[in-house]
């Protein structure tokens, strides 16, 4: 079978690392690129280099990665959707619920297979901690908390750290608890004179029971990405950004004193840190991705998943705007 021919439309910081990936995975050829602005980090090598979506799907192209600022991705998704061409569309899936919505009616109204780059599901801590918990491995599940941290990235301007970086966090939750979010409440600030919020703390519960909160910003000096998962036998703490992950168990409280004699509370247990077969997420991803345009099976994030994840986005931003619990 011929390779899948790919374009990449959006040549910045997340373009040049899909393009080098994209060259990488078997069944994939890199055979256009676009960018209105150019080629800064000089990914094309010798490809032309598109000024427009139309002269690169003119190029002959199966499916398009869309790498372009969040403003500009209904745009582009709906031109590709009109000539056939299959989508991986970066995180969020839009700007705003209207757009993102207009985006899944147009791919499914043609049978095209569209995805959301939502790459913290393919990191492999991740993705061993959800095999785990389907396996019982925590017992019940309680509480789901993150902290994504780190200092703010100069190329994101046009959406703020909700919708940039707790998109991440909310996503991987869902995907985790496999339950969709029921009620948020949240806070924002902007401490560094910019448009957009760039502080946010998230508590919410999920429609299973699940409580769960979140810490995000881009004014911490240092880089952290960790996510705990706290069940009835312990938790399970992930670091993304090492694709570590490790297991502490819950230890049995022994006691003589006959008036709690019966109480079985929770104590320090054994820790258990995995060995895991480590892929790069975005590697992952891209094969992901090429299975499901390939019709086999396939773990994309799909639009309508992407969708329900800016919806709580949405919900967020409400949320902290009217101090107040907004359902979903």
């Amino acid at each position: 079978m011929a390779d899948l021919r790919v374009g990449l439309i959006g040549l910045g910081m997340m373009g040049r690392h899909h393009a080098r990936v994209i060259r990488e995975v078997d069944g994939l050829e890199l055979a256009g690129v676009a960018d209105a602005q150019g080629d800064p980090h000089g990914v094309a090598g010798g490809l032309p280099v598109c000024g427009s979506v139309s002269e690169l799907i003119a190029q002959g192209i199966d499916s398009a990665v869309v790498a372009v600022p969040t403003a500009f991705h209904e745009a582009v998704a709906l031109e590709l959707a009109e000539a056939g061409i299959h989508a991986l569309i970066e995180k969020p899936i839009a700007s705003s619920r209207a757009e993102g919505a207009r985006i899944v009616d147009a791919f499914e109204a043609r049978g095209l297979v569209g995805a959301v780059g939502h790459i913290e599901r393919f990191n492999p801590a991740l993705q061993s901690l959800r095999a785990r918990l389907e396996a019982g491995d925590l017992g019940q599940v309680y509480q789901i908390t993150t902290r994504r941290q780190g200092p703010f990235p100069s190329r994101i301007a046009d959406v703020g750290v909700v919708k940039d970086l707790a998109t991440h966090d909310i996503d991987l939750t869902a995907w985790l608890a496999q339950s969709a979010y029921h009620s948020v409440h949240a806070r924002t600030t902007t401490r560094s004179g910019r448009q957009h919020e760039d502080m946010v703390t998230i508590s919410a519960e999920l429609t299973n029971g699940v409580i769960t909160s979140h810490l995000v910003n881009w004014l911490s000096p240092m880089k952290e990405r960790i996510t705990v998962v706290t069940g009835e036998r312990g938790a399970f703490i992930a670091d993304t950004a090492t694709a570590d992950l490790t297991f502490y168990e819950n230890g049995t409280v022994n006691t003589q004193w006959d008036s709690i004699a019966a109480f079985r509370g929770v104590s320090e247990g054994p820790v258990t840190r995995f060995a895991l077969v480590k892929m790069e997420p975005l590697r992952a991803e891209h094969e992901a991705f090429r299975d499901a345009v390939l019709g086999r099976p396939s773990g994309i994030v799909t639009l309508r998943e992407g969708l329900a994840t800016l919806e709580v986005a949405e919900a967020v931003l409400a949320s902290a705007a009217e101090n107040s619990v907004v359902l979903l």
